[in-house]
């Protein structure tokens, strides 16, 4: 820009500045101001230049010239406090607001329209409320939307909902913004029968609701399940000609996953042209919690082909997915996208892939991604320790448990499950009671059942049943999951007599309940008493019960093979068989011994041996040996229900003889068996 030559007049320095905004060029403002400046016309042009300043992002210049200045428009206040807000620099657009005030400047709507932004983005709440006492001084909050709607929006953001609709019940002329705050903050803490309240107030008041209004009465509803509510909205929104507004279709769509209705999800997703970050990210999330993982994958693949980038969010949801129904390689695959966008040391998507390798029984390569994640917090602490939980890694978890309290991470919940479940998995009963202990000391901790089942499991487990007992007697509304742990740990040490104690609480809180007859049924069998055997599977036939069946699963190149006890419709049926005979041939020669007492029917004693040889673990590593090519890598089987106690030590002994680990996951925990021996230390 040449200025040398250009006439030095108000006019000329206005146009000169208009370009320097068109071209956003912060150094030929500079060079403008010089001029100005020089020219002594500085005190007039201020306020341009610092709009210009502003228009081009410079906050910096703006506020330097903005503090030269001996006289301020109101105007100009104004655009510095808000532009402090929205550049993050809240504390000083804060700064200038009680400047503007001790100079003797009155702010007016537009001022505090964002500087109540500002509180709440500080948690300032006092000075919120000051400067909500200064706005009914100057007449302005019943008086002005803009200060009502900002006023309504800071308490809700501060939760403060009794306020927030006190303020709105005040404003006499009240819009869409408004109603739409009050919405929001009202579903955003779980009021949602207000919110609707709410709503239908303002369709009264003849007042339109908007894409923005619309979408966060959707989120209200499905954030408690009111599907009913969700389809009237759906069709005011048909009526109001938002549907094909993105903000409307999203929640749309997240409001029927949220209910359940995961198909007309997918209906709603059908409808976008070009669905984005958030649509997509909303539609995988959706997924996920319905239990459609694999169907999420595929969507997930589909969005990255559009090409659309993930962001931390929706990576960690996908992880989530794989690690739910244990799918390495395709984890494996997503780690890689996670680390092209740099975003493998981020605390969400570290955390996730914690999770994905603990629960496909890779504790160190958990320990891998954890070490590289840059800001620990209790999420990835978490995580971790429930890694090491599940493979049975007890004092690695203790370790991780301490050094949390090191860090000053408040421990949560989930920790403390995380850490009961380590010290369970790996018999430290006394590690676990100590930390219970402490627990129903510190009165900042709300006992849950959880940490409840966790310990009468670790009690009852190591055979201490009766300080289980009464473990659960101290819990207000004992559930049928606590029960059922003690009868099945009496189960473990042959205690009928308990058992029979004990049984009638749990079939009293649930008579329908599967578990629990299939549970004592199991037990009667065990220790030979068929009458009662008889008598519980009768009641069952009654009551149209049913167990579920055994089932094993192992993932070979990417194809899912699934066994059942005894069935030979697999196409390998052949192979398996002779693969079988062959392992049985050979753990026998280095001392297995089938152990019948876990053959729960009434057969003789070579029959018992006989139907042990094809349960659904047995027959999948038969398969897994006989079909890889890889003789030495690891086999991954997964499992339904609790491995039983032949199976688990002929897997060991089946380790020895082949000398290649084998990986299970069962209903429980990993087991992680090697050269003839199990992670669990035989804890299972």
């Amino acid at each position: 820009m040449r200025l040398a030559s250009t006439k030095q007049d108000p006019v000329t320095f206005l146009s000169l500045i208009r370009q320097c905004i068109d071209t956003k060029s912060i150094s030929d403002i500079k060079k403008v101001q010089t001029q100005i400046m020089k020219s002594g016309f500085l005190l007039g042009f201020g306020d341009k230049l610092i709009d210009g300043y502003i228009k081009c992002g410079g906050v910096v210049d703006a506020r330097k010239l903005f503090d030269e200045l001996p006289k301020r428009h109101i105007v100009t206040w104004n655009s510095m406090i808000s532009t402090h807000i929205g550049h993050k620099r809240t504390k000083e657009a804060i700064g200038l607001y009680k400047k503007m005030i001790l100079e003797g400047v009155f702010p007016d709507e537009y001022t505090f329209s964002s500087i109540f932004k500002g509180f709440s983005e500080m948690g300032s709440l006092r000075e919120g409320q000051r400067a909500h006492g200064f706005s009914i001084i100057l007449g302005l909050e019943a008086s002005n939307m803009f200060v009502g709607s900002a006023l309504v929006d800071m308490y809700s953001k501060f939760g403060q909902m009794r306020d927030a609709k006190l303020v709105a019940d005040r404003v006499v002329k009240r819009d869409v913004v408004l109603f739409t705050a009050l919405i929001v903050g009202y579903s955003q803490h779980g009021e949602v029968r207000e919110a609707l309240a709410v709503f239908v107030s303002m369709i009264n008041e003849g007042v339109k609701a908007n894409e923005y209004t619309f979408a966060s009465i959707l989120i209200a509803c499905g954030n408690v399940d009111n599907l009913g509510n969700g389809k009237l909205i759906h069709g005011l929104i048909i009526k109001s000609g938002f549907e094909s507004v993105v903000a409307s279709q999203t929640s749309l769509l997240t409001m029927y996953s949220k209910c359940g209705l995961i198909d007309d999800s997918l209906k709603v997703f059908k409808h976008f042209a070009n669905p984005n970050l958030v649509t997509w990210t909303s539609l995988i999330v959706g997924l996920v919690q319905n239990g459609k993982e694999e169907v999420a994958l595929t969507k997930f693949m589909e969005m990255t082909r559009n090409p659309i980038n993930p962001n931390a969010f929706t990576l960690s949801s996908i992880l989530r997915a794989c690690s739910s129904i244990a799918m390495l390689e395709e984890g494996k695959q997503i780690h890689a996208i996670v680390t092209k966008h740099g975003l493998d040391r981020d605390t969400y998507c570290g955390a996730a892939l914690v999770d994905l390798y603990g629960k496909c029984g890779s504790t160190e390569m958990a320990r891998l991604v954890f070490d590289d994640i840059i800001e620990l917090d209790v999420v990835s602490m978490n995580s971790m320790m429930y890694s090491y939980a599940q493979n049975g890694l007890g004092h690695e978890a203790l370790e991780l448990f301490n050094r949390m309290k090191d860090l000053g991470l408040q421990p949560n919940d989930a920790t403390f499950v995380s850490v009961l479940l380590a010290c369970n998995n790996a018999g430290l009963v006394e590690e676990g009671c100590q930390i219970f202990a402490s627990m129903k000391k510190n009165h900042n901790i709300e006992l849950t059942r959880d940490h409840y089942a966790c310990m009468v499991d670790l009690l009852g487990r190591s055979g201490r049943l009766e300080e289980a007992e009464a473990l659960i007697e101290q819990v207000r509304n004992p559930d049928v999951v606590l029960w059922r742990s003690l009868i099945s740990a009496c189960g473990i040490h042959g205690e009928v007599k308990m058992v029979e104690r004990i049984k009638d609480k749990v079939l009293n809180l649930a008579p329908g309940d599967e578990g629990t007859h299939v549970l004592l049924s199991n037990i009667y069998a065990s220790t030979g008493n068929w009458n009662q055997v008889i008598e519980m599977k009768t009641t069952m036939r009654e009551m149209r019960l049913k167990k579920d069946p055994a089932m094993t699963w192992v993932d070979i190149d990417r194809e899912v093979h699934t066994f059942m006890a005894g069935d030979w419709s697999h196409p390998r049926s052949k192979e398996i068989l002779e693969t079988l005979k062959e392992l049985m041939e050979r753990v026998k020669s280095v001392g297995y011994v089938p152990d019948t007492r876990f053959v729960l029917l009434h057969l003789d004693e070579e029959r018992k041996e006989r139907s042990l040889y094809y349960h659904s673990e047995k027959l999948a590593i038969a398969f897994a040996l006989w079909r890889t090519s890889n003789k030495t890598a690891s086999i991954r089987i997964f499992k339904n229900l609790r491995v039983c106690g032949d199976c688990h030590n002929w897997i060991k002994y089946v380790s020895k003889v082949v000398n290649r680990e084998i990986i299970s996951r069962d209903s429980k925990r990993f087991h992680h068996f090697k050269i003839g021996l199990c992670s669990c230390g035989d804890y299972w």
